[in-house]
């Protein structure tokens, strides 16, 4: 006859799952959060939008991969757009978002993330931050700050709120934001003390009363990544000038299969 477990058995394995559990969230926080995709330093980018890259050396063990997608016609170019992309991949998986700028006469440059492409070195918060800051300067000293927009996809929108809350730019445009990486992990592991967990923060609430220029979010009402409700948290902190873009049933990677995503995108540009 099987012997049945107790309560206090059945207790004990709970509690152990619910440790080994944390323990490998803890580890695996990185594989969690970012799933780049490296590549060479001899890879060639094949896109078909005019473009030109380039390598900057961050220290003497990094580098910075930056793509410059240039619109057809430069004669006519209102500004450049820093567009900081999601957590998946390289820009090879966001480069077909930048013709939604460049018809309209506008630059982008886009960098990849340490371990993301060709850019290398170790992935912190602040890593990311400064890289950005490097861009951001480039960019600066070829063109006035109130012809930079930046741009934040997802994973990328923490980082454009942090630079557009110390840097001066035009506009600051944030594509399914978070309220902070904590806030969000906590939304799909409540089981967890995830904000004393993470190594990460990305706190995109603590930056948005600090923006200066105008803001504009566009969230979708089926994200199952960044809930609309999470991204709403952040309504309150918005100004009067600011605006909030709902797209009615939108997911998290698909706004621009939307219509309207781009008729609001064009009106901003």
């Amino acid at each position: 006859m099987k012997k049945q477990l107790s309560w206090s058995g059945i207790l004990k394995i709970v509690l152990s799952v619910y440790g080994v559990t944390g323990i490998v969230l803890w580890h695996l926080q990185e594989q969690i959060l970012f799933h780049p995709t490296p590549l060479t330093a001899g890879y060639r980018f094949d896109f078909k939008q005019p473009h030109r890259e380039y390598l900057l050396p961050v220290t003497d063990e990094s580098t910075l991969s930056l793509v410059r997608f240039f619109p057809a016609d430069t004669n006519r170019k209102k500004g450049v757009v820093l567009y900081f992309h999601g957590n998946r991949e390289n820009i090879n998986r966001y480069a077909r978002f930048a013709t939604d700028f460049t018809a309209a006469g506008y630059e982008v440059w886009m960098m990849d993330y340490p371990g993301f492409g060709k850019s290398s070195g170790t992935l912190t918060e602040d890593r990311l931050y400064s890289d950005a800051d490097v861009v951001y300067r480039m960019a600066a000293g070829q063109i006035s700050s109130d012809s930079i927009l930046i741009y934040g996809k997802s994973l990328g929108t923490g980082i454009a709120a942090e630079l557009a809350s110390r840097r001066n730019c035009k506009r600051l445009i944030l594509e399914t934001p978070y309220y902070s990486i904590p806030e969000l992990a906590w939304f799909h592991f409540p089981l967890f003390p995830v904000k004393r967990m993470l190594r990460y923060d990305f706190p995109t609430y603590a930056r948005l009363p600090q923006v200066q220029a105008p803001v504009t979010i566009f969230q979708g009402t089926r994200d199952r990544i960044v809930p609309y409700r999470h991204a709403q948290k952040l309504v309150p902190l918005l100004k009067s000038k600011d605006e909030f873009v709902t797209i009615k049933k939108g997911a998290h990677n698909n706004l621009a299969d939307f219509p309207y995503y781009h008729i609001k995108l064009r009106a901003l540009l």
